[in-house]
């Protein structure tokens, strides 16, 4: 009688498994062993309690790129080139949240990246108003994109710097009323919706009109772009002010000590 073939059954699949299944979790520890502080906190702190380790501020995809972007570095040195990719995810977060493209002509909102934080320019244009007519009423898409902002701050804590701009050539409203007094108006209303939307009013380190006297490099006075709100987010203003409070806790308990 012929002899039936040995049959070996499925263990080499079982080892094969456990072969992939060690591979991949040697893979997740050098790559997490490559990543800054924070990403290492917050893959520590998700094994830990995995229902419950979500950042408290956390929106998706986009709040994960900007805390890969931030490292301790960037709390002390504002201007560090790992600070630099934190300011440019924040900035694609607020074109995205405006629906705004970066390369788009004419576009209504324009992002700068400055040495310290950002520069938002919030264009008046006649197809897309933030303000009503010669007035410092907000248009529905003017409350929207304040409403943005003031998440914005908010959120990441920046200092803030609100300045009116007219463009030349601008007829007086009244007698006593022009561009001066207009730019003023609408940086205050600035001002006073950023913080109904949540904005805390010691953020704010300045409100001024500034007219028609600043018009934007490379652009005729008169342009129409030149009739916009610019608010500036600093993020070493911050910065200086905690480290000038640290100092003054620091010389305080010194003196307490020192004291006879």
């Amino acid at each position: 009688m012929a002899k039936k073939a040995a049959h070996h059954g499925g263990a080499w699949k079982v080892a094969f498994a456990d072969f992939m299944t060690a591979l991949m979790a040697l893979f997740m520890v050098l790559w997490i062993s490559g990543q800054n502080v924070e990403i290492r906190k917050a893959t520590s702190k998700f094994f830990q309690d995995p229902y419950n380790a979500l950042p408290e501020r956390s929106s998706g995809l986009m709040a994960a790129q900007i805390a890969g972007a931030r490292n301790e570095e960037s709390h002390t040195d504002p201007t560090a080139p790992a600070n630099m990719g934190y300011l440019e995810a924040i900035a694609k977060e607020l074109y995205r949240l405006v629906n705004v493209e970066e390369k788009q002509d004419e576009k209504p909102v324009d992002i700068q990246i400055t040495s310290d934080g950002l520069r938002i320019n919030i264009y008046n244009r006649v197809a897309k108003p933030i303000f009503v007519k010669d007035s410092a009423e907000f248009t529905e898409w003017g409350k929207f994109v304040a409403q943005t902002v003031a998440w914005l701050i908010d959120r990441y804590d920046f200092k803030v710097f609100i300045d009116g701009h007219t463009p030349a050539g601008r007829e007086p409203l009244r007698k006593d009323y022009g561009s001066w007094e207009l730019s003023a108006d609408r940086a205050n209303a600035s001002r006073r919706a950023l913080q109904f939307y949540a904005v805390d009013p010691k953020l704010i380190e300045r409100v001024a009109g500034f007219g028609d006297t600043v018009p934007l490099p490379r652009t005729a006075p008169d342009a129409e772009a030149n009739e916009r709100m610019t608010i500036s987010l600093s993020a070493q203003q911050r910065s200086l002010k905690r480290d000038a409070a640290t100092k003054a806790i620091a010389d305080k308990k010194a003196a307490s000590v020192t004291a006879p």
